[in-house]
């Protein structure tokens, strides 16, 4: 965008991101849609790093998913090249000439194989990728690798993100300390199907791809999977994950029980959660963070399916922008659902006050401290179903008009 956007009041700093044993990354303007800002970005890895990705269920889906997808077969990575301000999305012949192109010119200068080159691409869909720029500051991105840049590398790849992302974490594995660091970028079309826009993470580990992958799939469905901004699911969603092996830990077999990666797991799913939220933090326009618990379901599927349905109700959203303690619109929500739900079971609660139970208003229902609850800038809202046992957690934020401003300006 041509105008810089006001950081948003949700900000969490980005921490401290010492280096991770075999990652080096370096960052460049390209010129590919930005003027004066970088725009590129070239993490290397260290020779014998596995890789997991997991990928946007969008039927339409940008090339460099399709790339990534098919390469993530090999199980093996040596970098990754990632481009703001155009997606590479229903591009045709001419998006897929434009990672083949940006694989091999990085394969040759890295001395790999193209399928070993990993891609991400971000921004405006429809308007093929000038790639022949992208390869031109791959020299300089070549020169300019350090252990040091994970703060460039989460600015490199923001589009109308208001501040950068990033996470990191340490686990003992094998006896060995361990560090897991990641960033991630997104502000709009947030509805994960899977991930989130884009979500880069490397760790020390030494993992087969397989553990890896396993890791992967079930730390992102109990965290991106769980937020949403707009209900919208992008065609570009992708998360990765390598692994260096430069940590000098007992070995870890490809058919190891999850048990033997229990703590990196939790680890892992910590650090992804983290990256999450800093994305709902920083939803386009965004004034307040939401959590939602549902409790009662029938089964914890349920639950997050009446979850999501609260989270990505237009009507909630903006009562929540408006401060208006309507619970009358998170009843809607739960009904719409097309999950088991009985009025007359059913319990609603914002910010530790109950508002209505067994279908009707709570008797002597004071509204005021529920008032004051949502002036903050986190809101919390409990939802019991009154049915089974079934619970979920989902984040979600409000929707102000500054989201329809963004959007409605996104390619001026």
């Amino acid at each position: 965008m041509a105008k810089a956007l006001p950081v948003s009041p949700l900000l969490v700093p980005i921490p401290e991101m010492p280096p991770v044993a075999g990652v080096r990354l370096a960052t460049a303007a390209a010129g590919i849609r930005y003027q004066g800002r970088t725009d590129s970005t070239l993490i290397e890895f260290a020779p014998g790093t596995t890789v997991a990705g997991v990928f946007t269920r969008s039927l339409c889906p940008g090339a460099p998913i399709d790339w990534c997808r098919a390469a993530l077969k090999n199980g093996k990575a040596r970098a990754l090249v990632v481009n703001a301000g155009n997606a590479n999305v229903f591009t045709g012949r001419a998006g897929v000439e434009a990672v083949k192109a940006t694989a091999a010119a990085t394969a040759e200068l890295l001395g790999c194989k193209p399928r070993d080159v990993f891609l991400a691409s971000t921004g405006v869909i429809g308007e093929p990728l000038p790639y022949e720029r992208l390869t031109a500051a791959l020299p300089e991105l070549l020169a300019g690798l350090s252990p040091d840049r994970w703060h460039d590398a989460a600015r490199g790849i923001m589009t109308t993100d208001t501040f950068p992302k990033g996470a990191r974490r340490t686990v003992m594995l094998g006896g060995t300390e361990v560090t897991i660091a990641g960033i991630a970028k997104g502000s709009g079309m947030i509805a994960p199907d899977m991930a989130t826009m884009l979500c880069f993470v490397a760790t020390d580990a030494k993992l087969p791809a397989p553990v890896l992958q396993a890791a992967l799939k079930a730390a992102v469905d109990a965290s991106f999977n769980r937020t949403t901004v707009d209900s919208d699911t992008s065609t570009s969603d992708t998360v990765l994950l390598f692994a260096t092996g430069q940590a000098k830990h007992d070995r870890i077999a490809a058919d190891a029980p999850g048990s033997a990666v229990r703590g990196f797991r939790a680890a892992l799913t910590d650090l992804l959660l983290d990256l999450a939220l800093q994305v709902v933090r920083d939803g386009e326009g965004a004034q307040k963070l939401v959590r939602i618990d549902v409790t009662g379901a029938v089964t914890a599927k349920s639950a997050h399916r009446i979850g999501m349905a609260i989270a990505n109700s237009p009507l909630v959203k903006t009562a929540i922008a408006g401060e208006d303690a309507n619970w009358g619109r998170i009843v809607m929500a739960v009904g719409k659902a097309g999950e088991p739900a009985d009025r007359d079971t059913l319990s609603i609660g914002v910010g530790g006050t109950w508002m209505a139970r067994e279908g009707g208003v709570v008797p002597g229902y004071d509204e005021g401290p529920v008032v004051a609850h949502m002036k903050g800038r986190e809101i919390e809202i409990a939802v019991d179903i009154g049915l089974g046992k079934g619970k979920a957690t989902v984040w979600t934020c409000d929707l102000t008009h500054g989201y329809i401003d963004i959007n409605g300006a996104y390619r001026s």
